[in-house]
């Protein structure tokens, strides 16, 4: 299990050692209902494991089939229909974006996402710096960072995948969802 504090209302700071970590990490925050319309960003560098954490809240969340990165598309909506938080029938409506390819914060206005971000749902940014002061309110941002470790040929592979993560509430739904976390 992901080990973890949160000191002050507003964060949760912890490391997760190992991807069934990160999997009970998305799985905390899949239980809270606020999820279901809230914005959540996801920063780190390349490699961090931010997709992996979509995937492993998408699958929470109860969406099925294949689950891929929008690095080119950009967006990627996902509809969990089968949603435990969700009135029988209606399902969830998900988008993740990924920014890394904007060169300009301008694309996030001229891409047309101002409805998709105004519309009932859970929204995932990775790269959200790339949008700049178009991205609307951020619920949750989440900061995953690679342990600093020494690697060498003789260090145990789980150690790959360490992480030290931080989760920073923004607003009251933020501070739901890191209750849930607790």
């Amino acid at each position: 299990m992901a080990v973890g504090t949160a000191p002050p209302a507003h964060r949760w700071r912890g490391h997760w050692a190992t991807e069934d970590d990160t999997q009970a990490f998305a799985r905390a925050l899949a239980s809270s209902p606020a999820i279901t319309h809230a914005t959540l960003t996801l920063q780190g560098d390349l490699g961090a494991g931010k997709t992996t954490l979509v995937r492993h809240l998408l699958r929470a969340l109860g969406v099925q089939g294949r689950i891929k990165s929008p690095t080119y598309a950009v967006v990627e909506p996902h509809s969990a229909v089968a949603c435990p938080l969700m009135p029988a029938g209606v399902p969830l409506q998900i988008w993740h974006f990924d920014f890394y390819r904007f060169n300009d914060p301008r694309e996030w206005e001229d891409a047309g996402f101002r409805e998709l971000f105004a519309s009932p749902g859970l929204k995932l940014v990775e790269w959200p710096e790339r949008a700049g002061e178009f991205l609307p309110v951020i619920d949750l941002q989440i900061d995953i960072q690679p342990d600093d470790m020494t690697t060498s040929p003789t260090t145990d592979p789980e150690q790959d995948t360490q992480r030290t993560v931080q989760a920073t509430a923004l607003t009251p739904t933020g501070q739901r969802l890191l209750a849930a976390l607790a």
